[in-house]
C-alpha cells in the first residue's frame, strides 16, 4: 500500500514538474529577459516555439515506445532527461541558445503525459478523481512557474528558475527507478500486445460512435489547447501590464520598509499569477467528482459556460477587477483538462492506451506551440483585449461541440451503445 501511495505520488510530482520546466520561460521572458537582453516579449515567444512543437509531436514517439518497451522505463527518462535539459538552459547565453535548451526541454516533456496518463487510468478505479487529483498537481507546476521564478528574478537571477527544477527533477527520477526498477525488468521481457486497434475489435455500430466521439475530443482538445495555452502562458504579462497599481499597493503592503519605484513587483506579479493557478486547480477536483458521477457532457458544457462568460467580461479590466474575472475563466480553463483524458480512458484499449494519448498530445501541444506566434501577433498589433475575445469565440465552438456528445461513451467492453 504504502509504495503504491509513493507511485501515486512521483507521478503526480512527474506532472508538476512537466509544466513547472516547460512554463519557467514564460516568467522569464515576460519579466527579466527582454530587459536584461534588451529583446522584445513577442521576439522572445520565437524561440519558445519549437520546444512547445517538440513537446506535441513527441508524444505520439513516446507513447508507442511506452507500449513496446516499459511505460516506468520511459518515466524514468522524463524525470532524468528534463531535469539534465532545465540545467542546461540555465547556462544560456543568447536567445538561441535558450531556444535550443527550450526544445530539449520540450523533447523530454513530451513522455509524461501520453505515459503518465496511460500508468493513472489503468492502474487505478475512479478513474475521473485520479485524473483530476494528478492534473491539479501539473497546475501547481504552471503556478509555482510563475511564483519562483518571480521570487528569483527579483532575489537572484532567472539563472536559478532552470537550474533548481532540474536538480530536483534527476533526484525523483532516481527515486522513481529505485522504487519500480522490477516492473521495468519485467515490462521489457514481458510479450507485447499483437498490432492492431480498437476499432479491429469492436462491432460497427460502436465504431461509428467511437468515430464521433473521437472527432469531437480531437476537435475539443485543439480548440482547449488555444485556452489553456494563451492563459497559462500569457497570465504573467497580462498581469505585469494590468496589476501594476495593485502589485506596487500589495507589495508596499507587504513590506512596510520599500521605497516608491522600488518595490518587488515581479515577486508580487509572480505571486498574483500563483494564487489564480493555484485556486483554479481546484476546479479539477470538482469536475473529476462530477466526471465520475455525471459523465462528460454536462460537465464539459459547464465548463465551457464559464469561460465564455469571463473571457467576455474581460476586456478593459484593471487592477482588482483584472484579477476576479482571471481567476473565472482560469477556473474554466483549468477544469476542462480531465475531461478529454477521461473520455480517451474510458473509451481506449489499455494495449494501445499511451499510443492513443500520444496521438491526443500531439494535436494538444502542436495547438499550444502555434498558439504562441498568435499570442505575439495579437499583443502586438490589437493587445490582449482582442486575445479575450478571440478566446470567448473558441469556448463557444467548444460549447457548441460538445452539445452533440452522446450521453454514454463507448467503452472497449460494450459491442453496442445506442446514441442518446
Amino acid at each position: 500500500m504504502h509504495r503504491d501511495r509513493a507511485y501515486f505520488l512521483l507521478l503526480n510530482i512527474g506532472h508538476f514538474l512537466d509544466h513547472l520546466c516547460t512554463l519557467i520561460f514564460a516568467t522569464v521572458a515576460a519579466l527579466a529577459l527582454h530587459r536584461e537582453w534588451g529583446v522584445g516579449y513577442a521576439e522572445l515567444l520565437v524561440y519558445a516555439t519549437p520546444g512547445f512543437f517538440a513537446f506535441g509531436f513527441c508524444s505520439l514517439p513516446a507513447g508507442w515506445l511506452a507500449d513496446k518497451w516499459s511505460r516506468d522505463g520511459m518515466m524514468s527518462v522524463f524525470f532524468i532527461g528534463i531535469g539534465l535539459a532545465s540545467i542546461v538552459t540555465g547556462f544560456a547565453a543568447t536567445p538561441l541558445q535558450i531556444g535550443v535548451g527550450l526544445f530539449a526541454i520540450g523533447m523530454f516533456a513530451a513522455i509524461y503525459h501520453p505515459v503518465g496518463l496511460a500508468i493513472v487510468t489503468m492502474k487505478w478505479r475512479n478513474t475521473g478523481m485520479r485524473i483530476a487529483a494528478n492534473g491539479v498537481w501539473g497546475n501547481l507546476g504552471v503556478a509555482c512557474a510563475a511564483l519562483i521564478t518571480g521570487y528569483l528574478i527579483d532575489h537572484g537571477g532567472w539563472r536559478m528558475a532552470f537550474v533548481l527544477p532540474g536538480i530536483f527533477s534527476i533526484v525523483m527520477g532516481l527515486a522513481y527507478m529505485a522504487l519500480r526498477w522490477e516492473s521495468i525488468g519485467a515490462d521489457r521481457t514481458a510479450p507485447k500486445s499483437p498490432p492492431g486497434g480498437v476499432d479491429a475489435q469492436v462491432a460497427s455500430a460502436r465504431r461509428a460512435l467511437l468515430i464521433r466521439v473521437s472527432a469531437i475530443v480531437f476537435l475539443t482538445t485543439a480548440v482547449a489547447s488555444i485556452i489553456f495555452q494563451s492563459t497559462t502562458f500569457a497570465l504573467p504579462k497580462i498581469f505585469d501590464d494590468r496589476l501594476q497599481g495593485l502589485a506596487a499597493q500589495l507589495s508596499t503592503w507587504v513590506d512596510t520598509t520599500a521605497q516608491p519605484g522600488r518595490e518587488d513587483v515581479a515577486t508580487m506579479v509572480g505571486s498574483l499569477a500563483f494564487m489564480v493557478f493555484a485556486v483554479a486547480s481546484l476546479a479539477q477536483l470538482v469536475v473529476g467528482s462530477l466526471l465520475d458521477r455525471y459523465g462528460p457532457r454536462p460537465v464539459f458544457m459547464g465548463v465551457a459556460t464559464i469561460q465564455l462568460i469571463f473571457f467576455s467580461l474581460m476586456p478593459g479590466l484593471t487592477d482588482g477587477w483584472a484579477l476576479l474575472v482571471a481567476l473565472g475563466f482560469m477556473l474554466g480553463a483549468f477544469g476542462q483538462i480531465p475531461i478529454n483524458d477521461y473520455m480517451i480512458g474510458k473509451m481506449a484499449s489499455g494495449a494501445f492506451r499511451a499510443r492513443i494519448y500520444g496521438i491526443r498530445y500531439v494535436v494538444a501541444f502542436s495547438v499550444l506551440a502555434a498558439t504562441l506566434p498568435l499570442i505575439a501577433f495579437v499583443y502586438d498589433t490589437w493587445g490582449f483585449d482582442t486575445l479575450f475575445r478571440i478566446l470567448a469565440g473558441a469556448a463557444l465552438v467548444i460549447l457548441i461541440a460538445v452539445a452533440i456528445l452522446p450521453r454514454r461513451l463507448p467503452t472497449p467492453e460494450t459491442t453496442e451503445v445506442a446514441a442518446e
